[in-house]
């Protein structure tokens, strides 16, 4: 069954000078401030486009790799999956890097890395961003 998640974005005055605020509304989960001093410069409190897509990538990531090793008989015990998302004013996104480390009883770090690997490459939030470059470090804890 598809679900279709939503959420919005209130936004006043120009691109450099204004502000917004984004709202989560499928969970209700709250608003935050956007701004583009927060997208180019010190977030200062407030949220941009580029920390949510690296939210939402690193919880996808860890989910498909999750689903992955557990499919092949070795489940994690645990992942910690940081997503950096780069973004430069007048190109835009210009990489994504994943980095991830994993415990994982049974299974060695070349046997980690593949999965890892596997995990990138598949998960819907990695295959939504292909039209960016997106490298990965993985290994066990």
């Amino acid at each position: 069954m598809a679900t279709t998640r939503h959420a919005h974005t209130v936004w006043e005055g120009d691109l450099l000078k204004g502000k917004g605020v984004v709202t989560l509304d499928s969970s209700g989960l709250g608003s935050y401030d956007v701004s583009w001093p927060a997208r180019t410069e010190a977030a200062n409190g407030k949220t941009s486009p580029e920390e949510l897509i690296a939210a939402a990538h690193s919880s996808c990531f860890s989910m498909a790799l999750s689903h992955g090793l557990a499919g092949a008989g070795n489940p994690p015990t645990r992942l910690e999956t940081k997503a950096d998302v780069t973004f430069q004013p007048g190109e835009g996104i210009t990489g994504i890097h994943l980095t991830v480390e994993g415990e994982v009883p049974g299974l060695d770090n070349d046997g980690f890395v593949a999965a890892a690997e596997d995990a990138k490459k598949n998960c819907p939030v990695s295959q939504a961003l292909t039209g960016t470059t997106i490298t990965l470090s993985a290994k066990l804890a």
